[in-house]
């Protein structure tokens, strides 16, 4: 299978991708922190590299810091 992915950017924008991220997967100082908040997923923005770019407590409030910085978010799961 020789399947072709596009990841240029759309509409000019680069995209980004944004995913959920289980306490568990977060490194141990990082999970007290978002325990102290009562956090059980935070979410994860990352560029088309597969770099984290930003961990933010929800969803919506990572598809807004991604338009906000004229980026193109899409979800993975």
């Amino acid at each position: 299978m020789d399947t072709k992915f596009n990841f240029a950017p759309m509409d000019g924008k680069p995209i980004v991708y944004v995913r959920p991220v289980a306490l568990p997967d977060l490194p141990v100082e990082l999970q007290e922190q978002v325990r102290a908040e009562g956090l059980q997923t935070l979410y994860a923005v990352h560029d088309a590299n597969g770099e984290r770019l930003a961990l933010v407590k929800d969803r919506w409030l990572a598809f807004m810091l991604a338009r906000q910085n004229d980026m193109a978010p899409v979800s993975v799961h």
